[in-house]
């Protein structure tokens, strides 16, 4: 072999040498990547913290759990049409009834103050609507009733939140969006934002927990084996 082939040799040598040791670091990444994996999932040491405020999740009697996420007015009235067709769902195709389902919907950040009653609505319909940026389709006004929850306003939404509420649904009211709007009256009515807070979180619609963060019962919820849905 002359010196030009045997220096080509000694390339391709070289190159194959440099390409199946890089191969083998790729593949060591890989293979233990995919072993850290496979270990965490068979190890059960591993375990969510449980709180006693979280609690009440595990009291909804069912034999299927669904959390639903609510950040808007929109996604609050989707969320509850979605809710809606869940326990129709069920009891058409698998003969279920309303109790064999727990489902919470969690109302956080704009959707917020959807968790309260009417009577907050009367009181801070300015401050609530401007906060969930909804109106009364009808006036396009800011609405004296919690729209979802009153079947007596007549809109197509009205009374779909006090139908769940009869089949068992419970809801989750963000308490940060709560003291954050509580704030906002005070401000803007000259009063005292924990007292306008309590008034409020004594005033929540029925079968209602004032949770820390609406975020916070999403992640517990799914902790406790609900599975996720988001009203879009």
């Amino acid at each position: 072999m002359n010196g030009r082939g045997l220096r080509s040799l000694l390339a391709r040598r070289s190159f194959l040498a440099r390409l199946g040791l890089g191969a083998s670091v790729v593949g060591a990444t890989v293979a233990s990547s995919g072993a850290a994996v496979a270990q965490a999932a068979a190890d059960p040491s591993w375990r969510p913290a449980r709180h006693a405020q979280d609690d009440w999740l595990d009291k909804i009697p069912g034999k299927h759990r669904l959390v639903f996420d609510s950040t808007t007015a929109s996604g609050m009235e989707w969320a509850l049409h979605f809710a809606s067709n869940y326990f129709t769902a069920n009891q058409d195709a698998y003969g279920l009834k309303d109790s064999d389902l727990a489902v919470v919907i969690v109302a956080r950040h704009k959707s917020a103050p959807f968790g309260y009653n009417s009577a907050m609505w009367a009181k801070y319909g300015n401050y609530l609507s401007e906060h969930a940026e909804f109106a009364d389709p009808k006036t396009n006004q800011p609405p004296t009733v919690n729209a979802y929850l009153a079947a007596e306003d007549g809109s197509a939404q009205g009374g779909l939140m006090d139908a769940l509420i009869k089949k068992g649904v419970h809801f989750a009211v963000c308490q940060m969006s709560t003291r954050a709007i509580a704030g906002k009256i005070a401000r803007g009515t000259g009063g005292h934002a924990d007292a306008i807070f309590k008034q409020i979180a004594a005033n929540l619609v029925g079968n209602a927990h004032l949770v820390a963060a609406g975020i916070v019962a999403v992640n517990r919820a799914q902790e406790r084996g609900y599975s996720f849905a988001y009203g879009i």
